[in-house]
């Protein structure tokens, strides 16, 4: 993560790329099959750990929020710096143990206290340089990725299927941005942020996103079509919203992927940063229509 290695692996991209951005066929090619061999390990899990619910989904779920934090502070701390990591795990422990009690609103708080302390601790230590702000809102984004889909699972009667819908939108998003993107191509969506992005990918990614949310919600009945695409829609551009956040992020910091723990995706992060702003989104448009006790009925029930 130093800077040479930096320097070595933006020189690598861009003998890579052409001139619009786009990543060599071989080099594509290879890193699709590794994008296809980790889906199929991790849908399954994903969907297994969600139609079980209960503890099953919440460790799942605080496994992913403790790599993320992990992931964060490396990328701003460059080390496991423990003054980041160890409050921000303590919270999320705790809040795993009050979202397991439904206690939500605990559980929120919890996340905003552990917030509070790593950045207090990093702003305070003596001859500390680190970014306060930037070290405490790790522990908000690794929350958010805890918190949002077990809110929305803990609901008996919709958590399942809002999770169903949430996935489908979310991977068939990324699926038809990365297909259409790669095939089509054409102008950049933000070169800024990401070199590879395209509008066809972005409104191919849309297109896809707002089919699958429609089908998953007329297989199971709950949702009328016209709203189910709306919501779809929404959910769609906010997850690519997620990831275009995530990609400013990394280069604010310098790096390409935030760890290599998935082939193909680089980290938990990347794997996870259209789907846990989606959640959040999801989850606030619930708890706004029917408030936390009940938020997968209020983003479903029409």
């Amino acid at each position: 993560m130093n800077t040479q290695k930096n320097q070595d692996r933006g020189q690598d991209r861009g003998q890579d790329r052409g001139a619009v951005g786009k990543v060599a066929p071989e080099g594509a090619a290879r890193n699709f099959k590794r994008r296809v061999a980790s889906a199929v390990v991790l849908a399954p899990v994903a969907i297994a750990a969600a139609y079980f619910g209960g503890w099953p989904f919440m460790i799942v779920c605080a496994i992913a929020a403790a790599a993320i934090l992990w992931e964060w502070t490396m990328l701003v701390a460059r080390n496991a710096e423990p003054r980041i990591l160890a409050p921000g795990l303590a919270a999320l422990a705790v809040a795993t143990g009050l979202v397991g009690a439904t206690e939500p609103t605990a559980a929120v708080a919890a996340i905003a206290i552990g917030a509070l302390l790593v950045g207090g601790m990093v702003a305070f230590w003596p001859r500390c340089e680190l970014p306060s702000l930037w070290a405490a809102g790790g522990v908000i984004y690794a929350g958010v990725v805890l918190l949002s889909p077990t809110l929305l699972r803990n609901d008996p009667q919709f958590g399942l299927q809002a999770l169903l819908f949430l996935f489908a939108i979310v991977w068939a998003t990324d699926i038809f941005a990365y297909l259409i993107g790669r095939k089509l191509g054409g102008p950049l969506l933000w070169p800024r942020l990401s070199p590879n992005k395209t509008w066809s990918g972005a409104i191919g990614g849309l297109v896809g996103g707002v089919a699958a949310g429609i089908a998953v919600a007329y297989a199971s009945g709950g949702t009328r079509g016209a709203v189910a695409g709306v919501l779809a829609l929404v959910l769609s551009i906010v997850a690519q919203g997620g990831d275009l956040f995530e990609s400013a992020i990394k280069r604010r910091f310098g790096v390409k992927d935030t760890s290599h723990l998935i082939p193909g995706h680089g980290g938990v992060m990347d794997r996870l940063d259209g789907f846990l702003v989606a959640a959040l989104a999801a989850v606030l448009i619930g708890i706004l229509r029917q408030g936390v006790a009940a938020p997968a009925r209020g983003l479903l029930a029409w």
